[in-house]
């Protein structure tokens, strides 16, 4: 009884430990974003500044290229784009779950091997088809394909088959069709697998830099990412204001986090409990 303590309290504190090895980068990049550029390479590291400088967060958000605009973009697209996954990997889900037809799984695991397909492979044929489109260099050429995610297919379908079939199969008894069992049954018990697959396409999208870079030109299309640009001039890295600029990045993602980590904590608790 007494080694099973002593073996909890030793993985406990290997755990802080790794938990505040994370952390470390972040609280760098808070607390360089107060510093002057003098202390920001200054040896031993000074994590609390002399004087806190709040010019460079005021620079990333009422400077030339203020932060506001990409700000905008990044929450246009991200939101759009987590909308449309959610929904159209939910509809995906249901068909690969609860609808039984011919070559189901054999479909399923086809699909599922594009996971396998490096995405950098795509750009170019992705190129010629947003350019023939009329989407390219506009913001649809990120929304649309984000709108697709085969690990949020795959996660919603291992979801769904933990939901009893009893509760769909008194459903059709009563008259209900697909589509109401699906909206009115299926996906009301889903709250915890849409949350947690929410959270993460949010965050997919928000820090997508690849597929901006790539079909994005105009600045005013510009995203966070690509905004944090900005600070690399012509013969320096204004390390400050990117420090200042990254740390206002971050802020989405710890609301999005911390509104739906109760349903997060939810959906772990009812698997285990199933399990």
């Amino acid at each position: 009884m007494q080694s099973t303590s002593v073996t909890k309290i030793a993985v406990t504190c290997l755990m802080l430990f790794f938990g505040v090895l994370m952390i470390v980068p972040f609280l760098w990049m808070i607390s360089t974003s107060f510093k002057t550029p003098a202390e920001v390479f200054q040896f031993p590291i000074s994590w609390i500044p002399a004087d806190f400088n709040w010019e460079h967060h005021i620079k990333v958000w009422t400077g030339p290229n203020s932060f506001t605009h990409y700000y905008l973009n990044s929450l246009k697209i991200s939101l759009i784009s987590v909308t449309g996954a959610v929904l159209l990997s939910s509809l995906a889900a249901y068909g690969f779950s609860r609808i039984e037809f011919k070559g189901r799984n054999a479909m399923f695991m086809v699909y599922l091997s594009m996971m396998m397909v490096p995405p950098q492979v795509l750009f170019v044929p992705k190129f010629i088809m947003f350019d023939w489109a009329g989407i390219y260099n506009t913001h649809w050429a990120l929304i649309l394909p984000g709108m697709f995610t085969i690990f949020g297919v795959f996660m919603m379908r291992q979801f769904f088959l933990s939901v009893p079939h009893e509760i769909s199969e008194a459903a059709f008894i009563d008259g209900a069709g697909h589509f109401r069992i699906f909206f009115r049954l299926i996906l009301p018990l889903a709250k915890p697998a849409l949350a947690t697959l929410a959270i993460i396409d949010f965050s997919w999208h928000w820090n997508d830099y690849e597929n901006a870079l790539v079909f994005l030109i105009d600045q005013d299309l510009y995203t966070v990412p690509l905004g944090l640009q900005n600070f690399i001039l012509e013969n320096t890295v204004d390390y400050n204001g990117m420090m200042a600029a990254a740390t206002a990045g971050i802020i989405p993602m710890i609301l999005v986090f911390l509104i739906g980590q109760n349903y997060i904590i939810q959906g772990v608790s009812s698997s285990a409990v199933k399990g």
